[in-house]
Parts: structure tokens; sequence; C-alpha cells
């Protein structure tokens, strides 16, 4: 879906979403909730097409603490949803995820990743094109980026996919929280055209391939 098509759809189809957002003081509360993190925690910063997919896709693991959508690896400060579409602030649409080490690994959200989308594509998934929807992890720390180099390497000397790899692996530097209407946008949102389409089957191979991973 083009950015012009997704915003007509956002905008028109999804609107009721977006007066209850802000007209619901109880939803306001429950997304400002404070959540609890242990010290096992670690953070990575992934990006995989929308990170309305990514977003879905990841807050359905076992071991995952909480998943914010936003944006990262561009020039420009506080960019909005509209600015990151246009494509010049260099940033992604990614999604911040805090796990539980000891519940599951780098490794693991890495294998999930691989998976739920296609990252041969260079700035592209699917219909959604521009360098918004790269393929890109940003990496917290030198062992991630030790397991996420190791791990692309071997999948395009593996030749596990038809064509390279060509996801950008980056030091993180800052990230941006979306606007409030783009949290739990599958869970709020999920009979909408564009969730039909193309997150619930995203999110539906994950289960199937990754049953053991799933939250209970």
């Amino acid at each position: 879906m083009n950015v012009k098509l997704k915003r007509i759809t956002f905008a028109i189809l999804l609107f009721p979403a977006f007066t209850g957002c802000s007209n619901s003081e109880s939803v306001q509360s429950n997304m400002e909730k404070e959540t609890i993190i242990p010290a096992t925690a670690d953070t990575t910063t992934l990006g995989a097409g929308c990170f309305w997919c990514t977003e879905a896709v990841y807050q359905q693991l076992n071991g995952v603490i909480s998943v914010t959508s936003g944006y990262s690896g561009g020039q420009s400060k506080n960019p909005s949803y509209r600015e990151v579409c246009s494509g010049i602030t260099g940033h992604a649409e990614v999604a911040q995820i805090i796990f539980d080490t000891t519940k599951i690994t780098f490794t693991e959200l890495l294998e999930v990743f691989w998976t739920a989308h296609d990252p041969t594509t260079l700035n592209r998934q699917g219909a959604d094109q521009g360098t918004q929807y790269r393929s890109v992890i940003f990496y917290n720390n030198e062992k991630q980026k030790e397991i996420a180099e190791a791990y692309k390497k071997k999948l395009n000397d593996e030749r596990a996919f038809p064509n390279p790899v060509v996801t950008e692996i980056s030091p993180f530097t800052v990230f941006y929280k979306a606007e409030d209407y783009h949290m739990d946008y599958f869970d709020k949102n999920g009979n909408a055209p564009y969730c039909q389409m193309v997150i619930a089957p995203k999110v539906d191979k994950v289960r199937k391939i990754f049953k053991d991973k799933l939250k209970k």
C-alpha cells in the first residue's frame, strides 16, 4: 500500500478509532500504566516495514515486556508520522522492544524478525515503499551487533532466501515514540482492511511457526 493510499485508509476508515482515543480518559489511562521492568531486561529496536505489523508480531511473544512503535535512524528531531511518511527525515518506522532475557533471547527475537518480513527487498515491504519501511536492526550494544551480523551472514551464506538479505545493521542512536493512536494498532483496529490484508497474515504466520514462544 503506498503512503498516499495508506493515509486515506487510515484517515477515512479508521476515524472512529482516533476520536475514541482522544475522547476516552480510560483508554489514555490504560496506555499510561507503568510497566515494571526487571533487572534482566534488555532493549532492541527493529524495523520490518510498517510498525503496525512489527508491533503486532512482537506483542504476542512470551518474554516481551513492551513494544512501542516509533521512529529511528533519521536526521530530524521529534518527527511526526506525516514527516516520516514523506521519506525526507531518513527515519524508519520501528518497534522498540523491551524483553526479559531469561525468557527470550535477542537471537530468538531475530529469528522471528527474519521470518515475519522480507529482508531481501530494499526500502520496501509489499506495497509499502520508501526508506521509512526499510529492514533494519538498530543494535544497543556490541553483543547485539555481533549476533545480528553473524546471523545475517549465515542466512546469506546458506542462501536461506532466494535473494540476498539487505537488512541494515546500525548502532542505535535515538528513538522517537510515535503518536498515541499508533499504539496497539492491530488490537484496536483488527477489522480494518489494512490490518486484515497485511498485518493479520504476518501475525498468523508467526503464531503458526513459533507456537512455543507465544504468551499463554
